[in-house]
C-alpha cells in the first residue's frame, strides 16, 4: 500500500527513486546578487508558491498529493521544482513514515520552522489590506486552526479561547491551537469568518458572541490588532 501511495503521490513526475522530477527549465532563476539577508532571503523562498509550500508544512507534515490538493493552482512541474529547491536550501525535508502508513512525506527542518514568525507578520500584514471575507468565501476545511496557528497564536499566547466558527471549531490554549472546544477554555466566541476576521485583526468585538471571561478575548484582540 506504501508503495502504490508513493506512486500516486508522484504520477507523472517521479525520478528513478520515486522523487518528484523539477523540470530544468523552472530552476535557472536569476538571483539578486547582493550582500544582503533580505535578498538573500527571497533568492531562498522568495520564488512564486515557496512561502504557500512553507505556509501548508507549518502545520505538518504532508505527502507529496496532499501539497498539490491544498496548493490549487500550482502545477505538478513547478511544485516538484519548488520542494526540490526548498530541500535543497535546508528548509525542508523528506522522510518515510513508520508502518503502517508508511508514506514520503514533507516537513520543515528547524530551520524551516524559523520561518513561522516570518509567516505571521506576512499574515497579519496581508490580511489589512485583504479585508474580510465575503459572505459567500469558499474557505477550506480547517481554515479557522491555521489562522490561529499561523497569525494569532505567537502574538496572544497567555490567552485560553475558544472559537466556534460556522462548522469550524478551534482552541487557543496558552499559545497552542487544538481542534474543538477546549474545555478549559476560559471564553468561547462564537462569530462568523467576517467576525473573526474583524476581531483578530481590528480589535473589533462587534459581530461576535462571548460566553464566559470577556477580558480573555479582550486581551486576544489587542494582542493581536494590526494597527491601521
Amino acid at each position: 500500500r506504501a508503495d502504490e501511495e508513493e506512486r500516486d503521490d508522484h504520477a507523472g513526475e517521479r525520478g528513478a527513486g520515486g522523487d518528484p522530477v523539477a523540470n530544468p527549465t523552472l530552476t535557472l532563476v536569476k538571483p539578486y546578487n547582493q550582500y544582503c539577508p533580505i535578498a538573500h532571503a527571497l533568492d531562498v523562498v522568495g520564488e512564486r508558491w515557496s512561502l504557500l509550500v512553507v505556509r501548508e508544512l507549518i502545520h505538518g507534515p504532508l505527502r507529496y498529493s496532499d501539497l498539490q490538493n491544498r496548493l490549487t493552482g500550482c502545477s505538478t512541474n513547478v511544485l516538484a521544482d519548488r520542494l526540490r529547491g526548498l530541500e535543497a536550501e535546508g528548509v525542508i525535508h523528506k522522510r518515510r513514515l513508520p508502518p503502517p502508513a508508511g508514506s514520503m512525506v514533507y516537513e520543515l527542518t528547524k530551520a524551516g520552522e524559523r520561518l513561522s514568525p516570518v509567516l505571521a507578520e506576512l499574515a497579519r500584514w496581508g490580511a489589512r489590506t485583504l479585508g474580510a471575507p465575503p459572505a459567500d468565501a469558499l474557505l477550506d476545511d480547517g481554515w479557522l486552526e491555521r489562522a490561529l496557528r499561523i497569525a494569532v497564536a505567537s502574538s496572544a499566547s497567555d490567552v485560553r479561547v475558544a472559537f466556534r466558527c460556522g462548522a469550524e471549531t478551534a482552541s487557543l490554549i496558552d499559545g497552542v491551537v487544538a481542534p474543538g472546544v477546549a474545555a478549559d477554555a476560559a471564553a468561547t466566541v462564537d462569530c462568523d469568518p467576517a467576525g473573526f476576521y474583524h476581531l483578530v485583526v481590528d480589535g473589533q468585538l462587534e459581530g461576535i458572541t462571548i460566553a464566559g471571561d470577556e477580558q480573555s478575548v479582550r486581551r486576544l484582540a489587542a494582542a493581536t490588532a494590526s494597527p491601521a
